[in-house]
């Protein structure tokens, strides 16, 4: 199933990261997405609406690649995965939450900014990792610096990639996808600008066409 799901990831290549505020809101975002032609959200466990959130998505469009993203503890794991999510995934290496994802068989993609927490990655049998925050952490020379010693290790950076940035980052082939909030904004969601999220969403949709064609 883990490979399935990186087969998508690579396929859409920018992982929109939402925090909703209001559930209900899926479903127009949803949309917004799917015509835009980026089928994907990472919804982050940061504010309530989270796991409805989820749930509206993964019933509303079934194709669309949906993730828990920002999760922290076993309990939160247990809801992304009640709700249908197709992978947690967590800022940080959390052992207890990654151990337990993968007790359970669900597919984990745990962040990582050092050797030290690649390395117990790899000792649990995991070859795809969360960069975070990916500018702040020392951006693409950090990850390639990085790539270098751990040769079936790949990536999704995230934090601080932007429309500006991320071509960079799609053309090394070591990233299997990028995650970004520019097309997703909080304000643009609460205001209904959904067209708007729709017009960046397919900005970056073509972006990845253009580097991955």
């Amino acid at each position: 199933m883990f490979d399935e799901i990186k087969v998508r990831f690579q396929e859409i290549g920018i992982i929109p990261v939402v925090v909703f505020e209001d559930a209900k809101d899926a479903f127009a975002l949803g949309e917004a997405l799917v015509n835009g032609g980026l089928p994907a959200a990472e919804v982050t466990f940061r504010t309530s609406a989270a796991e409805q959130a989820i749930k509206n998505l993964v019933e509303a469009f079934p194709d669309m690649l949906v993730v828990a993203g920002t999760v922290l503890t076993c309990e939160q794991a247990d809801r992304a995965m009640a709700a249908g999510a197709k992978l947690i995934v967590a800022p940080g290496f959390n052992p207890k939450v990654v151990n337990y994802c993968i007790e359970k068989g669900y597919p984990v993609c745990p962040g990582v900014q050092t050797p030290g927490e690649i390395e117990q990655a790899i000792e649990l049998g995991l070859d795809f990792v969360k960069f975070f925050p990916a500018e702040p952490a020392g951006g693409l020379p950090m990850i390639k610096a990085l790539a270098a010693p751990y040769t079936k290790l790949t990536f999704m950076p995230t934090g601080g990639i932007n429309r500006d940035n991320v071509k960079d980052y799609l053309k090394y082939n070591r990233i299997v996808a990028c995650g970004g909030t520019w097309m997703v904004k909080g304000d643009m969601i609460s205001s209904g600008d959904f067209k708007g999220i729709e017009a960046l969403a397919h900005e970056a949709a073509n972006i990845v066409k253009e580097v991955r064609a």
